[in-house]
């Protein structure tokens, strides 16, 4: 971290984001283009098919991987390095390997690195890999405690009355537990789409013809190495392409993460407004100062800290998933730069959910606050009057009670008296009398087994 980071994410957040720099920074791509371009070198030497390269003695094929195990910021800067004369990053990561098994017994095989490749086989599989590992190593945990953490909340406050607010007036309650279930749920759906992800993989040359390839070993199947390959590194082979892996993939995956930034903003704007209401107190930290003029002040500044992140995250991952999947005929250029921002997008989402669970932590259910407000929301009973009411034919059961409680307040004696004025059986008539609002919740709380 340096005082003189350009972006929040090496600085001010630079502690939350370090390791992601192994999945999605420049050091993580070339050692993912080193891995790929091993991997290749390996299968070719295992394929009996490929007769002028000989097999590897297990000592060899465990060098090879160490290069990969052992990769380091030194080795990074001398690819750099060369990349200065070859103004080619991928060649010179060739250019490394040729460099580095110049001097081993490996020397007569390197005209089989990075054989009848076209940088693009090397840098798809290696996104690929960078955002699936990243993705599955670093991004999914985080989430998943954040829903873990608010699937605890709602099965412990599932029966905790609480005064709902449609258009932000007074509406028919509910419980805490049972609206922190709604985000569970939406989130969980989110997230089984983001695990099933599929990661799609080409390796089929300059423009996914196998052009190469033919020419070199006309009777290999060529089609069945490159789908076993790719299927060896963990990804799904995609058949049909250009040049360019089409990004389709990555359009979906960044979707289903946008979807579930999205559900996590609604989440963060409405912890925000329990706090306003004083539904949630937060605690106070000893030594934290919440305004530099108000000494009273506590702040809901870990939900505002998460929502500007989302917003920044949705901004690169949404011209991500449109614009990575549209390339002039069999490849243009622009998909590159672009690429190199995908650790932007889900560092932000990163960011924002662990300044959700930082807030969460210091919030905790104010009883007090929300049976006071029940207590002055007898209004939100005239649904449940004018509903029995309906149930036994009285006329104009809706315009009755909306004559004496639209836009007013209505006390307990108003709306029982009301109610005695009303014929209606007996059993009905006492089940409402004894109603109130703290115990108008339908059945709320057993929603919250949808969550599990």
């Amino acid at each position: 971290m340096s005082i003189k980071s350009l972006t929040p994410l090496e600085g001010r957040y630079g502690a939350i984001t370090k390791p992601l720099g192994d999945y999605f920074s420049e050091w993580a791509l070339i050692k993912y283009r080193i891995h790929v371009e091993v991997e290749w070198l390996i299968a070719m030497a295992g394929n009996p098919a490929f007769a002028e390269i000989r097999q590897f003695t297990s000592e060899e094929t465990a060098f090879l991987r160490t290069i990969v195990q052992n990769f380091d910021e030194p080795a990074a800067l001398r690819i750099k390095e060369i990349e200065r004369t070859t103004n080619h990053d991928v060649k010179a990561v060739e250019y490394f390997l040729r460099e580095t098994l110049g001097a081993m017994s490996l020397a007569d095989v390197l005209e089989f690195i990075h054989f009848s490749c076209t940088s693009e086989d090397i840098n798809n599989l290696s996104y690929a890999l960078m955002l699936k590992h990243g993705i599955e190593a670093i991004w999914l945990p985080a989430a998943e405690t954040l829903v873990q953490t608010v699937t605890a909340m709602a099965e412990e406050e599932k029966s905790i009355p609480m005064l709902a607010h449609t258009h932000g007036q007074a509406a028919s309650p509910t419980t805490v537990g049972k609206e922190l279930a709604v985000f569970v749920y939406r989130w969980n759906r989110q997230l089984k789409q983001i695990r099933s992800q599929e990661y799609l993989g080409k390796f089929n040359g300059a423009v996914g013809n196998f052009n190469a390839h033919s020419i070199a070993y006309p009777e290999v199947d060529w089609e069945a190495v490159s789908r076993s390959f790719v299927e060896s590194l963990g990804l799904t082979y995609n058949p049909l392409t250009t040049q360019i892996e089409s990004h389709d993939y990555v359009a979906e995956s960044f979707h289903a993460l946008t979807r579930f930034n999205n559900i996590l903003l609604d989440f963060d704007r409405d912890m925000w407004l329990y706090v306003s209401l004083g539904y949630f107190k937060q605690k106070t930290i000893a030594g934290e100062v919440g305004s530099s003029t108000m000494p009273h002040k506590v702040n809901p500044i870990d939900f505002e800290n998460s929502e500007a992140n989302l917003g920044l995250s949705n901004a690169v991952l949404d011209h991500l998933a449109n614009k990575l999947p549209i390339s002039r005929l069999q490849r243009d250029l622009s998909d590159s730069s672009a690429q190199r921002n995908i650790g932007t997008g889900i560092a932000h989402s990163h960011i924002a959910i662990t300044y959700t669970l930082k807030g969460l932590r210091k919030t905790v259910v104010n009883k007090e606050a929300l049976a006071a407000d029940l207590n002055h929301a007898w209004e939100v009973l005239s649904e449940a009057v004018q509903t029995v009411m309906r149930k036994h034919g009285h006329a104009n059961s809706y315009d009755k009670l909306k004559a004496i409680t639209r836009g007013k307040g209505i006390s307990e004696e108003d709306i029982k008296a009301f109610i005695e004025s009303v014929a209606l059986p007996d059993t009905d008539k006492k089940r409402l009398l004894t109603l109130t609002p703290s115990q108008y919740i339908g059945v709320a709380a057993s929603l919250v087994k949808h969550i599990k």
